[in-house]
């Protein structure tokens, strides 16, 4: 598979994910949703190991990578599904779209990558500032939004640390063995939360709640992350979190059309401030290049 494939791949499944996440927890709950997401992926994982003739590799760099890995999985994973509860699936990805800022300081931080400059510095305070106002939009709309938000954010922050981890330990292991042990490592830890919190079994799931955990079992969380670990062995960790500035306009889209979602003026300044920022910070730089050459060569 082609790198600019799994990168495509990646934005359209995360594009459908936010809804996927919030049409699972229908029912039978946040909780059962994402355990059942996790052991279902889990259970992919191993057919296809099974299938494929393969062990995963179990020396000290591969098994640290597993836990890197799987603090994305269940600790973002979980805030993100708590989260789904009170705010709308668009913005769940344009709070993402925060996740090239934090995985760029982190990534400056322990990788030695690209240090921070005046445009990454204005892009980190033009995303702040729309993180500030869907926050003041959030808890306009209850105290139960504004948590969700905070959770979000808190997601993110883990998303990130795990993606760098899994860069820094670098084991050298495939797309299906970063995947696999990952859900291997979270998947016990989402029952042991869900027997603690909950331990109920849903007496009903209806149709759309039952397709969309198959769905993120099968895609967000097999496929997907076979991709994501893919690409994230491929480039720069920083340069994944790019897909994060795809993903919120197609999830803006996809929640307004199948989930008649309305997102108000406020948290559309927001996310624009958010999206703004995170371009200056990508891209600030050549831009300033490509003006400062334009003008080198009007003037000769």
């Amino acid at each position: 598979m082609s790198v600019p494939t799994a990168y495509i791949g990646v934005v359209l499944i995360w594009s459908t994910t936010p809804l996927a996440i919030k049409w699972s927890g229908e029912g039978p709950g946040f909780l059962f949703g994402v355990a059942a997401r996790m052991w279902i992926g889990a259970l992919v994982c191993v057919l296809l190991l099974t299938l494929l003739s393969r062990t995963l590799p179990r020396d000290r760099q591969a098994l640290k990578s597993y836990l890197a890995g799987g603090i994305g999985v269940f600790g973002a994973m979980t805030s993100v599904y708590w989260g789904a509860q009170y705010i709308p699936s668009g913005l769940i990805s344009v709070l993402f779209g925060l996740t090239p800022i934090v995985t760029g300081l982190m990534a400056a931080l322990w990788l030695n990558e690209r240090a921070l400059t005046l445009p990454k510095l204005l892009g980190i305070l033009l995303a702040l500032g729309g993180l500030i106002v869907v926050f003041a939009r959030g808890l306009h709309l209850g105290e139960q939004a504004g948590y969700g938000i905070a959770a979000v954010v808190l997601a993110v922050c883990l998303h990130s640390l795990s993606m760098v981890l899994v860069k820094k330990i670098d084991a050298h292991l495939s797309g299906l063995d970063s995947t696999s042990g990952a859900l291997l490592v979270a998947a016990p830890c989402y029952l042991l939360v869900w027997l603690l919190l909950d331990g109920q079994w849903p007496t009903e799931i209806g149709a759309r709640a039952a397709g969309s955990i198959v769905y993120l079992a099968v895609f967000g969380s097999v496929l997907g992350f076979i991709m994501f670990f893919y690409v994230l062995k491929q480039i720069d960790a920083s340069r994944v979190a790019l897909v994060t500035l795809l993903t919120p306009v197609l999830a803006l889209l996809f929640g307004r059309i199948f989930n008649q979602e309305q997102i108000g003026l406020e948290l559309y300044l927001g996310a624009a401030l958010i999206l703004l920022g995170m371009g200056l910070y990508q891209w600030g730089e050549r831009i300033i290049r490509y003006l400062r050459n334009r003008t080198a060569s009007a003037a000769v």
